[in-house]
């Protein structure tokens, strides 16, 4: 054997373990790869199939498609956010004895700007009076048109009969909806592991089983559930003053996702996609975590100044001090404003006085607040 010859077999059997340890490691890398594609898929289809969607609703719209109001703007969006005062379902006997029919609580309409530079949500007050029309109900049978409160439309009909009154009411197309009840609510609050809130006045409140010291607090989900429906015990007890809190709320809610930096942090994200998907009932467009995410993905970088809070121009009604109705020309320049995607822009509620919601020369300006606006200074 010449002198080079151990070397020789030394370097082959080197290279021998380096193959067999490359490939161990390529094994090795395939099986995590394999495995943690897996658990993704896995974790994607388990919050993909929490979500309910509302086929019920979008069969009825496709009957009145022809009567529906057209988009204008390319790209923007119209959702209509839907809270159910609904009894029945897991977690929701507490807040009161289930009747067998549910109305809306609270309705938003949230405009994304096409450029996704704003965002604007107007609340609609459940005791606005509005024309509702006719409604296909649950059993089978259609409800007569009727001029009544906002909150009988979801009472009738669900929300296919919100969505269709609304688009009465604005002439704005909507494209998507969510409705979520009160133990849904509770669930995704807590998810986010509370939201923080300035009380300038302490909250007593049996009917929305709710006590609170003034100054601050970081809610827990019953507690927000609380705040953001206690009406009676608080200023004067209108409905204006529970949407301006719950506006209040929602700024905060805007403001938390923002500072954990919840949407780009996986560990902070699931939990509240799992609340967020188990709890809440969409239309099939946005019926899946894909159309969820694209929608949130989308407003992730509208600067929090950006977004607005604002309840439509409205004053007592005229018949009934404790009912709503429009406030006009305000109203129809706010919806004509949204559909044809122009600028709203929100002054702060101190500043401007009950009733003085809309200004008559564009650009106009509306009583309201915005996320940049932070409840504890």
């Amino acid at each position: 054997m010449g002198p080079g010859a151990g070397a020789s077999a030394a370097g082959g059997r080197g290279r021998q373990r380096r193959k067999r340890w490359l490939r161990r490691t390529a094994f090795g890398t395939a099986v995590f790869v394999l495995a943690a594609g897996g658990t993704g898929w896995a974790v994607y289809e388990k919050l993909n199939g929490n979500i309910t969607k509302d086929m019920q609703a979008a069969e009825e719209l496709k009957r009145y498609e022809k009567e529906r109001p057209e988009p204008l703007v390319q790209g923007a969006q119209n959702i209509l956010l839907i809270g159910s005062d609904t009894r029945a379902g897991a977690g929701n006997s507490k807040y009161g004895r289930d009747s067998g029919t549910a109305r809306s609580d609270t309705t938003i309409l949230l405009h994304l700007a096409a450029d996704r530079q704003s965002a604007t949500a107007v609340s609609i007050p459940r005791d606005l009076m509005v024309d509702v029309p006719s409604c296909h109900k649950p059993d089978g049978t259609r409800t007569a048109p009727v001029f009544a409160m906002f909150n009988h439309a979801f009472e009738a009909g669900g929300s296919a009969c919100t969505i269709r009154t609304v688009e009465k009411l604005t002439d704005i197309r909507i494209d998507h909806h969510m409705v979520v009840d009160f133990g849904g609510f509770t669930k995704m609050v807590d998810a986010l592991g509370g939201v923080d809130v300035c009380l300038a006045e302490p909250i007593d409140d049996p009917d929305a089983q709710v006590k609170l010291d003034a100054g601050r607090h970081r809610l827990t989900g019953e507690e927000a559930l609380g705040f953001v429906r206690a009406r009676k015990s608080l200023g004067n007890g209108s409905d204006t003053e529970r949407m301006d809190r719950q506006q209040q709320f929602l700024g905060a809610v805007v403001n938390k996702l923002r500072s954990n930096d919840v949407l780009l942090n996986p560990v902070k994200l699931y939990p509240v996609l799992d609340a967020a998907t188990s709890s809440l009932t969409t239309d099939p467009g946005l019926g899946s975590l894909r159309g969820l995410y694209d929608l949130v993905r989308s407003m992730r970088d509208i600067p929090t100044e950006r977004v607005q809070f604002l309840t439509v121009p409205r004053a007592p009604y005229a018949y009934n001090a404790n009912r709503d109705q429009l406030v006009e020309p305000a109203a129809d320049q706010l919806f004509a404003e949204l559909r044809r995607d122009a600028p709203v822009a929100v002054t702060p509620r101190s500043d401007k006085e009950e009733g003085d919601e809309g200004a008559t020369n564009p650009p106009s300006i509306f009583r309201g607040n915005t996320a940049a606006d932070d409840s504890c200074g």
